[in-house]
């Protein structure tokens, strides 16, 4: 069991380090409106994630709806992410620092986490592609061994957005316009790239890796 949780939280560590649009929207809003906004679109996210989650690890008739629906699915989910990608390359950046201290106010960016992930139909093949390598790792796990292993990975995602939050808050005022544009630009490629190579795979070689 310990072995277990040892195991989610470092895989979960490593999954925190994939950035993502989720990962410039929760740097921006805990810059601009807050450490607490930040942990509230991130509290979105994980929700998101578990739903996700409980689909992939429950749902066994995925397995031959990932392989039927794939391709469609993952050129979806690509098309979207190149979207984003190009939001990102020509969004302008303007940063407002307003602290946001109204619960009604951290709803929204709790709502905002939640559907940015939950619409995007890539987070769904990405929960697949994790099931399916842990499977491939420990083999098939029983319920008991679940909910302490996937548990620990939500528990380190939340975790680690949480820290980004805070460290974001931190350095709100040494963090220029400017540097956030270059981000942005940095993150609209790498976002791009991703999703041409995705269609690639897809197309060509028919897997997401």
């Amino acid at each position: 069991m310990l072995e277990l949780i040892v195991s989610g939280i470092g895989l979960g560590i490593v999954l925190s380090f994939l950035t993502g649009p989720v990962f410039f929207a929760l740097i921006k809003t805990s810059i601009e409106k807050g450490f607490y906004a930040g942990v509230a679109l991130a509290s979105g996210v994980v929700i998101s994630d578990f739903i996700y989650m409980t689909i992939t690890l429950f749902g066994t008739s995925l397995l031959s709806f990932e392989s039927t629906y794939r391709m469609p699915i993952g050129i979806l989910g690509s098309a979207i992410l190149l979207g984003i990608g190009f939001y990102y390359l020509f969004k302008k950046i303007k940063i407002n620092y307003k602290d946001e201290p109204s619960r009604l106010k951290h709803a929204g960016y709790f709502f905002k986490g939640f559907f940015m992930c939950i619409f995007n139909p890539f987070i769904l093949l990405y929960w697949i592609s994790v099931s399916s390598g842990v499977y491939s790792v420990y083999g098939e796990l029983t319920s008991k061994q679940i909910i302490p292993f996937f548990g620990a990975i939500l528990i380190t995602l939340f975790s680690m957005d949480s820290l980004k939050a805070y460290l974001a808050h931190k350095m709100r005022y040494k963090i220029k316009e400017r540097s956030l544009q270059n981000l942005n630009k940095i993150a609209g490629i790498i976002i791009i790239i991703f999703a041409l190579k995705l269609i690639y795979n897809l197309i060509f070689t028919h897997t997401l890796i």
